[in-house]
């Protein structure tokens, strides 16, 4: 599949996606000690949700939008896990010109000073527009370059802790054979860093092969922690559009695994087709 994210910035996998962000980088804070965060494919910060290319889908009306609807009649248990979330995105829709926040204005909102961020981007449009939207923040650094070859260039950093983001657009139809070969690299350097790994889900064998594989490199590396996490809005079927979405997460903070099943049932009640929607968390 081609997933330009300009045409479905805001949509329901966005929600899922930076709403765990979130909830990981909240958690890497609350430690003094400085973190990096790594995003391997960037993007350019901020999507103009009236644009030609979000208006030609409209996915955001049922992700970002309908979820600030419905903020209202949650817990306070769930309120509280997504306010870091909902602090950055709704803001943004509130202007004149509605945008939606992508991982690197989420990470710019959330890091601290002494923290740092690398954001690879391999197009030159979009990476200027990435340095244009961060503008003179001294915490990030923008770099144009592939992803994964930035990823083996800048693992390990400097600081003992830190996230690696691993978000690309499944162009390529090899693209989770890659992600397990450069995730692999990364972790046989870098086997105490946090990793993050977004995918589509289009249809059940490829993800079932990814999960091996995933759980091959991490015996491989001696890494005893690692999380699956899944969310549909949909039943999943190849002929129709994106329905589901998953994450695979290396080495996640220890409370991260029952904030996912506090926030997903909600989620999946507030996004999904009643009875078609769902959510799905396992160890690897």
């Amino acid at each position: 599949m081609n997933y330009r994210h300009a045409y479905h910035a805001g949509n329901f996998a966005d929600v899922f996606k930076h709403v765990i962000l979130t909830r990981i980088l909240a958690y890497l804070a609350r430690k003094p000690a400085a973190f990096r965060m790594i995003d391997t494919h960037a993007g350019e910060g901020f999507y103009a949700l009236g644009g030609v290319e979000a208006e030609k889908t409209g996915e955001w009306r049922e992700g970002i939008a309908r979820l600030i609807d419905a903020r209202a009649q949650i817990s306070a248990q769930v309120q509280e896990l997504i306010a870091p979330y909902l602090a950055i995105a709704a803001p943004c829709l509130a202007e004149t010109s509605p945008r939606y926040p992508g991982s690197p204005a989420i990470a710019a909102a959330l890091l601290r000073q002494q923290d740092r961020m690398i954001f690879c981007e391999a197009h030159p449009e979009t990476a200027a527009r990435l340095k244009h939207n961060l503008g003179r923040d001294r915490r990030a650094k923008v770099i144009e370059i592939d992803g994964f070859i930035g990823l083996g260039a800048y693992v390990p950093p400097i600081e003992r802790r830190g996230l690696v983001l691993i978000d690309p657009p499944f162009e390529a139809k090899d693209e989770f054979s890659r992600i397990v070969k450069h995730l692999e690299g990364a972790v046989r350097k870098w086997p105490t860093g946090s990793y993050m790994v977004w995918f589509p889900i289009k249809e059940r064998e490829g993800v079932t092969r990814f999960y091996r594989q995933i759980g091959d490199v991490l015996v491989a590396a001696g890494i005893k922690d690692g999380l699956c996490v899944e969310f549909r809005v949909d039943e999943i079927n190849p002929n129709l559009p994106l329905a589901g979405n998953g994450l695979v997460l290396v080495n996640p903070p220890y409370v991260l695994e029952a904030e996912a099943r506090t926030i997903l049932p909600w989620l999946v009640k507030v996004l999904g087709v009643p009875g078609c929607a769902g959510h799905h968390i396992a160890r690897i």
